[in-house]
């Protein structure tokens, strides 16, 4: 009788695997025992979880409360543009500062080296770190959002449409930074300088993309340097969501520019997705 079994079928036969069928859910449960050890780590370490969710939180607090009047040609009040600007830097606090440097700490204790040795795939371990990603970056919107609503009055979404601004707006800007993290992880040595490395740029792209101040009142140089990063464009989006429309009166295209926005953030994060497969290291240089 003729075999109709696929090459790829008899290799994986004749190599002793199982089927790539068969294979897949074994990655997915691979994938979810990694996210709930990922998830489980992050909520036990107190100081990750005070770094990573309440920096934002402390910065919407103090500027919240120190931010008043109106923007300039608007009728729009300025904490309000700051408080949609900074769910753009609780987007880049969780899936870029706060993964890169896990990552780096991992790398250079060797905690990644000995995972890549186990049966586990390796793909499992971005699926964890994305997934804590995800929800860790949820956790800090709402509880950004909550704040911003019952202490400063921010006006929730007036319609369906803006809620799915904010939906597809957060969710590729959380791929887009966390891939980014990924691969910015290249660029740390050890851990000890892990947040040395990565605080000044997350500084830096807050205070360019106009989140502490209105994007239209940075310099020109500084509004073009600030269009190449996705922190920029995310909190654009979200300005699109709290903001009323006659409020692009005053920003560079006189319009919120969704598309661009869906489109520049896909392409930092395909740029993050190749950069992370070209650049990530399973072992760090201390490491044997």
């Amino acid at each position: 009788m003729t075999s109709t079994a696929s090459p790829r079928e008899v290799y994986d036969a004749e190599a002793g695997h199982a089927p790539r069928a068969a294979r897949l859910p074994g990655m997915l449960r691979a994938g979810a025992a990694r996210s709930s050890v990922e998830l489980k780590a992050f909520f036990r370490n107190k100081q990750s979880l005070v770094f990573t969710l309440m920096f934002p939180v402390l910065l919407l607090l103090v500027f919240g409360s120190i931010f008043n009047g109106k923007v300039a040609g608007t009728d729009t009040d300025l904490k309000q543009v700051f408080m949609a600007g900074i769910i753009a830097a609780g987007v880049m606090s969780t899936a870029f500062s706060g993964l890169a440097i896990n990552i780096a700490i991992e790398r250079d204790t060797g905690t990644v080296r000995r995972l890549a040795m186990t049966p586990m795939p390796k793909s499992a371990y971005f699926i964890g770190k994305l997934a804590r990603v995800v929800v860790t970056t949820v956790l800090e919107t709402v509880l950004l959002l909550g704040i911003a609503w019952g202490l400063f009055g921010l006006p929730m979404p007036s319609s369906p449409e803006r809620w799915a601004t904010l939906g597809w707006d957060l969710a590729l800007g959380t791929v887009a930074c966390a891939l980014i993290g990924c691969a910015y992880a290249a660029a740390i040595p050890n851990s000890r300088s892990a947040a040395a490395i990565v605080t000044p740029v997350f500084m830096v792209l807050q205070f360019i993309s106009g989140v502490f101040f209105p994007f239209n009142q940075l310099p020109h140089w500084i509004q073009t340097v600030a269009a190449f990063f996705p922190v920029k464009w995310m909190a654009q989006g979200f300005r699109s969501v709290f903001l009323p429309d006659s409020f692009t009166a005053v920003e560079p295209a006189h319009a919120w520019e969704l598309s661009r926005i869906a489109l520049v953030l896909g392409l930092w994060a395909l740029a993050g997705l190749v950069l992370t497969a070209m650049t990530f290291r399973w072992r760090g240089p201390r490491v044997r």
